[in-house]
């Protein structure tokens, strides 16, 4: 009786100690998962050059994700042991939830549109396509068979090498004015167009070995439409570890922008992503308009990994277009998707640019200097 009874108590301790090992483990991995996700939200809010901080902005929706996921797990966790410590991780989740909510909204189709859809098709257009291409990507084909489906006015392709231009050149036959500058360093380009071109030029705005190209496109009505197509390098540390080159060569177009009167296309991979503080004060101060505001997000970057997606490549325009249509491509065995548009020359009331506070100007100068140190 008293050896069955002890076998009863073993068996129960065991039991007990078992359970409460799995819930300190499963307790102590919550607690550094919720901790993670505070710092890589929370970390983009610091406005540092080095990489660490700035890698975060890209993850906007996957940190929405989880902080949504973390809210539901510590909302069980408190129903069921309502302690101090339970009650300060869900209220930080559902603050930081808001926060991102309240950052992704303009990028969404609930959003104000930033540039109004076309509203005659009697307007003057372009269609344009961009596309990173990835350098060591050999399925040319691809890439081909895509600019021959859409048709464009024009097309930009970045990280193209000299077997790339060989590639394109079948295209020279249909588009009569080309700007090349191929590289073997993943920054070279390719700029194609069946609109004339005028007063081309190629720029090297922060360092030598990473151009950007300056044109005007002649429509077949006359008008003129100043293009600039650029692909700054990543704050990683495979490339650069500081932000500030990147951020310094957008900021620069942005400053060229601004003095335009004419209507303006900025376009390419810039490797940033439209709602990080970068990209935001560049549409400040250049005036330009988003097309993904108000439209949704339109990821193009990672083709192969649909968990890890964000906005890379981009085309901002100036107030002086609607839009009549934006798409995101298919898969060209790239990296990136191939983003394209149609744009009217058609100036609307409805097109909304952001507002430009005190002291961004100033910050922009500040970036601009600090690069070019």
């Amino acid at each position: 009786m008293l050896e069955n009874l002890f076998s009863i108590n073993c068996t129960q301790i065991a039991h007990y100690l078992t359970l409460r090992m799995y819930y300190l483990v499963m307790n102590t991995l919550l607690l550094i998962i919720s901790t993670l996700v505070i710092v890589v939200v929370t970390l983009p809010m610091i406005r540092h050059s080095n990489w660490k901080f700035r890698v975060f902005e890209y993850l906007r929706i996957q940190k929405l994700i989880a902080v949504l996921v973390l809210i539901v797990i510590w909302s069980i966790v408190y129903l069921n042991d309502p302690k101090a410590i339970s009650l300060v991780f869900l209220v930080t989740f559902i603050v930081l939830g808001i926060f991102l909510i309240y950052q992704i909204f303009p990028f969404t189709i609930l959003s104000k549109k930033m540039i109004a859809n076309n509203t005659c098709k009697d307007f003057p257009s372009v269609k344009l396509l961009v596309i990173n291409v990835y350098q060591y990507n050999t399925a040319y084909q691809k890439t081909i068979d895509l600019i021959k489906e859409v048709d464009p006015d024009m097309f930009f392709l970045v990280e193209t090498d000299q077997k790339w231009a060989d590639s394109i050149n079948v295209f020279k036959e249909t588009f009569n004015y080309q700007i090349e500058k191929p590289l073997d360093n993943t920054y070279g380009l390719l700029f194609y167009s069946k609109l004339e071109i005028h007063d081309p030029k190629i720029h090297y705005l922060i360092k030598e070995e990473i151009p950007s190209i300056e044109l005007d496109i002649k429509l077949a009505t006359g008008q003129m439409i100043k293009v600039y197509g650029i692909h700054p390098e990543p704050p990683v540390p495979s490339e650069n570890p500081d932000s500030t080159e990147r951020d310094a060569e957008i900021l620069k177009v942005g400053k060229k922008v601004k003095e335009l009167s004419t209507p303006c296309i900025v376009i390419g991979d810039l490797n940033d992503v439209g709602w990080s503080y970068s990209s935001e004060l560049f549409l400040k101060t250049s005036g330009l308009l988003d097309l993904r505001r108000g439209r949704g997000l339109y990821n193009t970057f990672h083709a192969k990994y649909f968990f890890l997606r964000w906005p890379l490549d981009h085309i901002f325009v100036s107030e002086h277009f609607t839009l009549g249509q934006i798409r995101r491509y298919r898969n060209v065995g790239s990296d990136h998707f191939p983003i394209g548009c149609t744009l009217y020359l058609e100036k609307s009331r409805e097109n909304e640019k952001l507002e430009v506070c005190d002291g961004d100007m100033d910050k922009v100068d500040e970036k601009i200097a600090e690069a070019e140190k």
